[in-house]
């Protein structure tokens, strides 16, 4: 039981630093631009940004004071590359066992 709670607090504790660099908190502006890597980390956290997003309208999943293509290149890649990695955790024999 201790284990769990020792787990469920640290991951709440990352999530929270982790939320530290969403998009749209005025962190950007026009003179500091978000670049590619912001871009990834973007994409990474979009879903948790998506969620924040609707309870405070400040937030926003996409940065908007960015540096152009190659934040969008960053940010398309995390977007793309994180969640098709989900296709790792499926069961492949089972495809197999089908045939």
């Amino acid at each position: 039981m201790r284990k769990k709670i020792v787990l469920f607090s640290l991951g709440v504790l990352i999530l929270f630093l982790l939320t530290g660099c969403v998009p749209g908190d005025g962190t950007y502006t026009a003179s500091k631009p978000a670049g590619f890597f912001w871009g990834i980390w973007h994409g990474w956290i979009s879903p948790i940004s998506l969620i924040w997003g609707l309870f405070d309208k400040n937030i926003r999943v996409y940065e908007v004071a960015n540096k152009g293509w190659w934040y969008d290149f960053g940010f398309y890649m995390a977007i793309i590359g994180g969640f098709g990695g989900l296709s790792l955790f499926r069961n492949k024999t089972s495809n197999r066992n089908n045939k």
